[in-house]
């Protein structure tokens, strides 16, 4: 980021543009911090295909040296009861794969974030993290997955169309009700005391419905330098989050700008909108998963000890067409979630009404996202819009407006100060 100062915006004679605008915002950003930020979010165009090698590699390992036979073989050992045998399978598949896909994660998520500058954790502290997270997943995963197994029994070539019944229901618990009771376990969370932070977000909430009553504070530092908040829950769980990151780095227009934005995806029902949308896209993920399993498992299910798509052995195979299928839709997946958030960037702007606040808070998150990308590049690897895109629309609302915002009031710079 730059050091102190503040960049004027066109003089007072001189229409606004937003184009030039725009590149003023951009042009803001050091060189050496946009070139490191460009390489990081590159970087992760490669650990996509990296990633997807992966896990082919280690389903096909799991298959041909049948270590998924024997962890079924000790499943059906432990209990006569299908649903027990499924829940002790799914559980050791995990730990399985989890220890497989160790060094990859220490990588991506502990290394590389602090080659980068954007983790605060330490190696203990990423383990413990990785151990909580193993955990949570082994209970919530192996549970849903052994209910998958008895359907694959009882409907067999039917299966993911019951499946796909059931995904809407599942996402919605993953998506809506989780980050109120599984984000304590990693954070604490507190009321925010801050009046002067606390009272202009709950009056933007009040003015647009949202039923909150307080806001409450995370501890996201002591893992992460980036800045969040959130919206979460649904009903009576309603809970409005920003981290510590956010109030300790950013001015007060900044953080409204970003709870304009986070409130926008509550009153416009993205949550219940994506739950749609994302279930659409996996059943047809489940579908994909089935035709593979089949074409597969006749060519080598034999010379794997697989006995049929109802086989708990053959779940690396399911993984492996479900994992293929998503990653070749990532453009459709990135597109849908990028509209929403485009749709909470305007509702924000005219919810908290700070355009330029929203113009720097972009430039913040231009440390781990490449600031402008090509067209291509963003409709296939972006799941928010650009940090240029957003700039360019924040100074066309600011355009609109500019009887509330004086051509000549000076622009804060990206650091806040």
């Amino acid at each position: 980021m730059t050091g102190f100062g503040t960049l004027m915006a066109a003089a007072a004679d001189k229409p606004f543009d937003p184009q030039a605008a725009t590149d003023t915002w951009l042009n803001t950003l050091p060189a050496a911090d946009r070139a490191k930020s460009d390489a990081y979010f590159e970087g992760g165009y490669i650990l996509q295909v990296w990633n997807l090698v992966l896990s082919l590699g280690i389903a096909w390992a799991l298959l041909r040296f049948q270590v998924t036979v024997k962890l079924r073989d000790l499943a059906e050992r432990f209990s006569r009861r299908r649903y027990v045998q499924g829940v002790v399978f799914v559980a050791l598949f995990i730990l399985v794969s989890t220890v497989l896909n160790l060094p990859s994660d220490y990588y991506e998520g502990f290394v590389r974030e602090h080659r980068f500058g954007l983790s605060n954790l330490s190696v203990g502290g990423w383990f413990g993290e990785q151990v909580k997270g193993l955990l949570v997943g082994m209970i919530f995963s192996s549970l849903i997955g052994s209910l998958l197994y008895l359907a694959l029994r009882k409907f067999q070539q039917r299966w993911w169309q019951m499946a796909a019944v059931v995904v809407p229901f599942l996402l919605f618990l993953v998506v809506v009700l989780a980050p109120v009771f599984v984000a304590p376990l990693f954070n604490t969370y507190k009321g925010l005391e801050s009046a002067a932070i606390r009272d202009p977000i709950l009056a933007m909430a009040r003015a647009n419905g949202v039923p909150a009553d307080n806001v409450y504070e995370f501890d996201a530092s002591k893992q992460t330098k980036r800045i969040s908040a959130n919206v979460s829950g649904a009903w009576g769980t309603i809970r409005v989050s920003l981290n510590d990151n956010l109030i300790q780095r950013c001015t007060p227009a900044e953080v409204q700008a970003v709870m304009g934005h986070e409130l926008g995806h509550y009153v416009l029902n993205h949550v219940y909108k994506l739950v749609i949308y994302q279930s659409l896209l996996l059943a047809a993920a489940l579908a994909f998963a089935n035709w593979f399993y089949g074409a597969a498992s006749r060519r080598w299910g034999g010379r794997w000890g697989l006995r049929g798509i109802d086989d708990f052995a053959g779940l690396p195979l399911l993984t492996a067409g479900l994992s293929l299928f998503m990653f070749c839709a990532t453009p459709i997946s990135n597109s849908i979630i990028r509209t929403t958030e485009a749709e909470a960037d305007i509702f924000g702007l005219n919810a908290a009404r700070q355009p330029d606040g929203f113009a720097s808070t972009a430039l913040k998150l231009a440390e781990y996202r490449k600031l402008s990308p090509g067209p291509w590049e963003e409709i296939v690897f972006y799941d928010h819009p650009s940090g240029r895109s957003r700039i360019l629309m924040a100074m066309k609302w600011k355009a609109e407006h500019l009887a509330e915002f004086p051509v000549s009031a000076p622009v804060v710079a990206p650091n806040g100060k």
